[in-house]
């Protein structure tokens, strides 16, 4: 019989209730403003399902009736600049934050109309629903998107569980700054169970950042029950498994999720780490739409009576009734201003045309404005000094390549404490499994950060911290691969902030990830990511092939506004070649691509490791080909007007690329060179690129999947072939 011992979680999980003396301690002002502001959202959100109804929302209109007290509840505790993160079902937080962020404390609601300040409020967050110009995204994030930067509303997020990385990032940098602000992210119980919340909740422990995850439970993820989902519905559970106090509460009362969050914020403000709240809740319509769900046979009409019965809106009013804080004609009338305040937003954004209400017609975004901010102007270069190697103002010489990696950035964090660098390994093996950090831990302990096997929660936390704007973090992905593994923070969120919430979220972040085909790695290590990173408008791309290049490129990826994929291959890294000797301080323009070989018979574009295995190609085949080293290989960077140049010299084009067919980078460029410049050319642009399949293991199948020496050679003979000069 074996001897059984209890364990004991590290950290507290606890069921809040509120009572009578709770109620009468809050008082009747606090309980005014969460009244008032509950009015204000309810009176919001019903405006929204009637303009739903009337077909002009275009997309989903996740109501939060039923959920709004929680929120209410929550943001009465909060300061501007405590941020938050939301999910698709976001309005009432969004609101309720912009209200604790702008209403006057002095207000009244039971005597005075509603603040032009908090009527402008509800005009813009109405205009951005409906997809309007005046809109706090411009009409770019709709229903599921939005974001007030100065209110502390960081974005609501349309990915389920998307949000809770980048508010990582936002509790990083508040801990950080040392000032107590914290950071809450709300996501439902369908959110629990992805991948980027447990990830989250873990480096969130690890790190002890000031950070409430918010469970909303309103017992459906669409139609699927939470005993579907999972064994253990008490979604607070999860704080067991990571140290992480939990509280779990009722939803439907907003003193007790006041309660709830004072507690944490107790422990959050004095430095103890991230705390959980599982509010109990109901949505009273469908996932979309103003449907109840029991049309959709998944929920009961006795269940939904219910739940209606404990609406959040009506335990204030009739608690503050019962205390003569309140008349039933003072929240008959607090209702009707909040009503009025709806009314006038809808009178100004809509007009009636015939029998029907449409959105005025000088209101929508001008369809010029469709990819104005996808990316920023790059003003932040003014000044910059730029450097080519053959007109450098300081000395240059042989140096090792993967030396220069972790010498510009350490010059970086040297000179700039907002850079920091996150990712796996970076602290020990002598600066990762490469070398790129070495000797940067033991300088900078606290801004190189190494991170548990998380990409999507480092990378995401990472996408936070940029957005929140104080910090710049370099992010360190071992292989490309992984970015799929983090695909949801890396494409859906960190390249499409900036355009998705209006064309103006800086997002200044590096990615540094490395090319190891030949290594042996297998077809899970081995991607070359540029083409893959291609496909998303947001990122810039740098791609270096020497030292010098690797300097200037790097500093040009640290200072820019973008995020940046740094991309470095394995066969450089020991490699030597021409760079600074002291000066690592000069910029090479983004855009910029580079004429490393001068020739006439045909034009090379490529980049990394293929740019010098092509100049060796050229010389040892002695023939006059013209290498240009792209270096910038996003499309905003691709430098149409050296490649032109070339291209109606030469009159005839090979994309060189050593990645497989597949995910590839080359037929993007080849598409884009031949629509550009098919009067020029004399023949079909030329490819040299691997096979279909990723490279394996066995070092014979691995070799036969990529390009190296033999196989340029072969494709420039090829093409000389084409052009009827065929080699002797």
């Amino acid at each position: 019989m074996p001897k059984i011992i209890k364990l004991t979680p590290q950290a507290p999980w606890q069921e809040i209730r509120s009572t009578a003396k709770d109620w009468d301690e809050l008082g009747a002002d606090a309980l005014l403003q969460m009244l008032h502001h509950l009015h204000v959202v309810r009176a919001f959100e019903e405006t929204v399902l009637e303009l739903d109804g009337q077909g002009l929302i275009h997309g989903p209109a996740h109501s939060s009736i039923g959920q709004d007290g929680g929120a209410v509840g929550v943001m009465s505790e909060l300061h501007s600049g405590d941020q938050i993160t939301g999910s698709h079902r976001g309005h009432h937080q969004f609101l309720a934050k912009g209200l604790r962020h702008i209403d006057p404390a002095d207000y009244d609601p039971r005597k005075e109309p509603i603040p032009g300040q908090v009527r402008q409020f509800l005009y813009r967050t109405l205009a951005e629903i409906l997809g309007l110009a005046d809109g706090f995204c411009k009409g770019r994030g709709g229903s599921m998107h939005l974001r007030w930067e100065e209110a502390g509303a960081l974005g609501t997020n349309a990915i389920v569980g998307g949000g809770v990385p980048i508010a990582n990032g936002v509790a990083w940098a508040k801990k950080r700054q040392g000032q107590g602000h914290v950071a809450f992210t709300f996501f439902g119980d369908g959110a629990v169970n992805i991948g980027a919340v447990p990830e989250s909740m873990n480096l969130a422990a690890l790190w002890n950042l000031p950070i409430c995850f918010f469970i909303e439970n309103n017992g459906y993820a669409v139609s699927t029950t939470v005993k579907e989902e999972t064994r253990e519905t008490r979604m607070s559970s999860r704080g067991l498994a990571y140290g992480i106090p939990a509280y779990r509460v009722d939803g439907m009362d907003p003193v007790a999720v006041r309660l709830a969050t004072q507690m944490a914020l107790v422990e959050m403000r004095s430095g103890k780490g991230p705390t959980i709240i599982e509010a109990e809740t109901y949505r009273f319509f469908h996932h979309g739409g103003g449907i109840p769900g029991s049309a959709f046979g998944y929920r009961s009409k006795e269940e939904e009576a219910s739940w209606r019965e404990r609406d959040p809106l009506q335990r204030i009013a009739k608690e503050m009734i019962a205390r003569h804080w309140l008349s039933a004609e003072e929240d008959a009338a607090i209702r009707a201003n909040a009503q009025n305040a709806m009314q006038e937003a809808v009178g100004r954004l809509t007009e009636m045309d015939g029998p029907k209400r449409r959105i005025v017609p000088s209101l929508w975004p001008k369809p010029e404005f469709r990819d104005e901010g996808l990316r920023g102007d790059l003003s932040e270069f003014a000044g910059a000094r730029f450097e080519e190697l053959e007109t450098a103002s300081a000395a240059v010489g042989e140096v090792k390549f993967i030396d220069v990696v972790a010498q510009v950035m350490g010059r970086r964090m040297e000179q700039d404490a907002r850079y920091f660098v996150i990712g796996e390994d970076i602290h020990q093996l002598k600066g990762g499994t490469n070398g790129a950090t070495r000797g940067l831990a033991a300088r900078f302990p606290d801004r190189i950060v190494p991170s548990p096997i998380a990409e999507q929660g480092f990378v995401g936390l990472a996408g936070g911290v940029a957005m929140e704007g104080t910090y710049r973090p370099v992010v360190e992905f071992m292989y490309p691969d992984f970015a799929l593994v983090a695909a949801d923070q890396v494409f859906n969120q960190i390249a499409k902030a900036r355009h998705m919430f209006g064309g103006e979220t800086r997002m200044p972040l590096v990615l540094r990830t490395k090319v190891a085909i030949g290594t042996g790695y297998g077809s899970q290590h081995s991607m070359d990511p540029a083409g893959l990173y291609a496909m998303w408008p947001g990122w810039r791309i740098v791609a270096p092939s020497t030292p010098f290049d690797y300097v200037g490129l790097m500093n040009s990826a640290l200072l820019c506004e973008d995020p940046v994929l740094m991309i470095e291959h394995v066969a450089l890294y020991n490699t030597s070649g021409q760079g600074p000797l002291e000066d690592v301080d000069y910029y090479i323009p983004l855009g910029k691509a580079k004429v490393v070989r001068t020739g006439s018979a045909f034009t090379v574009l490529t980049y990394l490791a293929m740019t010098p295995l092509a100049i060796q190609a050229a010389e040892e085949m002695g023939l006059d080909v013209e290498v240009i080293d792209l270096r910038s290989l996003d499309r905003a960077g691709i430098d149409w007007e050296t490649i032109g140049a070339s291209v109606t010299k030469t009159n005839n084009v090979v994309v060189l690329e050593q990645s497989p067919l597949t995910a590839s980078y080359g037929a993007m460029l080849t598409d884009e060179v031949q629509r550009r410049y098919f009067d020029h050319l004399d023949q079909p642009v030329a490819r040299i690129r691997g096979g279909e399949a990723s490279p394996s293991v066995s070092k014979v199948l691995e070799r036969a999947a990529f390009v190296g020496l033999e196989e340029i050679k072969v494709g420039f003979a090829a093409m000389m072939a084409e052009m009827g000069r065929p080699l002797s």
